[in-house]
């Protein structure tokens, strides 16, 4: 039996996008390797900040089933991978897991179907790995299958752009590829944004993630140098902000995480050096400054601390907030846990809370733990943990916080984001 779409991948890209299809009608499978994610999702349990329990409860009511059985491929008129592609030790996108499911579709494809890859990756993914695989057995993109990318901007937690209402970047191998991969999307997606190909498609994420990457580098060194400068960098941000036009905000923090702007400049830095044998400057300097920050960030805790008479090591310190955004469970790349690990270097207590983390694996964020990892747990009372802290950094002001409660608390608090005044706070 046929059916609409299946999605390959069901993580926080391909779960929003199977939810959406199976609200607009179409008829959604899943295909996913994880046979827990699987037998959860049949049982009715998300796995995903952005979906309920209730969710996917109704997207089984719709007809939707996962299954770990690639033989669900055959069935489809669309496939739409969103498997990760996380950084190689290289520093360039680790394809293994798009190329492992190209390499599925391949086995199963058939005249007539839509492939559409909306991993990130680096410009020309599509038409030099996914394109010769698909191809492999004699179909031709273009004539005998469509091939088309667009760029997931799946933002978790944002409670009001998601799958319906984001533009929808498409770009096909042909313009015919564009044309279909444009009427798939526009069934359930409000703004289908053409692509002059699937190079721009991919270009234009990467420009986008870019964009903040570099920015938000800028006010990180800016809050370094201000600090000695005795300037409130918060202050002069919002200041600037009251321009109405040629300016946009961009804030400091203890470093970037997330599933993007860590890691996608990095594909395309990755694929200028190797393809034009230069550096991209830019990103490069970008990164080493954002990932300088957990560093800063001690010494900062470590002049505070001094300031009290008190060192480092043996001092309790007390991380707030270890996700990588406000208000969602989603650990990856967040920069707390370098900054904890460098804590514990120097001897530090490091004790944290997270009304979203109960078991924090400071040295391993992939669900796979070593035996010789390092595993906290939450501090049960945020209020009890900072009255019994040395210092308390506000790492990520999740809603639940009283911070208030929190500052009257504390004997002494670093706020890394700019939402605190009080005599016993200093801000980054």
């Amino acid at each position: 039996m046929a059916v609409d779409l299946v999605v390959v991948g069901l993580g926080y890209v391909g779960l929003p996008l199977a939810q959406a299809a199976s609200a607009a009608g179409l008829s959604v499978r899943g295909f996913d390797l994880n046979r827990t994610i699987v037998e959860g999702l049949n049982a009715g349990h998300s796995h995903v900040d952005d979906l309920s329990d209730d969710d996917i409860a109704t997207m089984l009511g719709q007809g939707f089933r996962a299954t770990t059985d690639d033989a669900v491929l055959g069935e489809a008129d669309t496939i739409v991978i969103c498997v990760p592609t996380p950084l190689s030790p290289d520093g360039g996108p680790d394809l293994g897991a798009v190329l492992g499911a190209t390499r599925s579709i391949a086995k199963h494809l058939h005249r007539g179907q839509l492939v559409i890859l909306e991993s990130t990756t680096y410009p020309g993914t599509t038409d030099e790995d996914v394109r010769p695989i698909l191809e492999a057995g004699g179909l031709v993109a273009g004539i005998d299958f469509n091939l088309a990318f667009s760029p997931e901007r799946i933002d978790p937690g944002n409670p009001v752009y998601g799958m319906v209402n984001t533009p929808k970047v498409v770009g096909g191998h042909t313009a015919a590829c564009t044309d279909r991969a444009a009427a798939f999307y526009g069934r359930f997606v409000k703004t289908v944004v053409r692509a002059r190909g699937t190079r721009e498609a991919e270009m234009a994420k990467l420009i986008e993630n870019t964009y903040r990457h570099i920015n938000i580098a800028l006010v990180n060194e800016m809050a370094q140098f201000c600090k000695p400068l005795g300037i409130d960098v918060w202050d002069a941000i919002n200041a600037a902000a009251s321009k109405p036009f040629g300016f946009q905000a961009f804030f400091p923090g203890p470093g970037v995480g997330g599933h993007c702007i860590p890691i996608d400049p990095n594909y395309l830095s990755h694929r200028v050096k190797t393809l034009l044998g230069q550096p991209f400057r830019f990103v490069e300097l970008a990164q080493e400054i954002n990932t300088g920050m957990p560093a800063y960030v001690k010494r900062r805790i470590q002049d505070l601390l001094n300031e009290q008479g008190k060192s480092l090591k043996g001092s309790t310190v007390l991380l707030l907030g270890v996700t990588y955004k406000p208000d969602i469970a989603d650990q990856r790349e967040s920069p707390v846990r370098p900054l904890a690990r460098q804590l514990l270097a120097t001897g530090a207590n490091v004790v944290f809370h997270d009304p979203y983390v109960q078991h924090w694996n400071i040295d391993n964020e992939h669900g796979h733990p070593a035996d010789t990892d390092r595993v906290l747990e939450s501090e049960a009372d945020a209020i009890a943990a900072a009255k019994a802290a040395d210092i308390v950094v506000l790492l990520m002001p999740h809603r639940s916080y009283d911070l208030d409660a929190i500052v009257s608390a504390s004997v002494q608090v670093l706020d890394t984001r700019g939402r605190l005044t009080a005599a016993n706070v200093e801000r980054l």
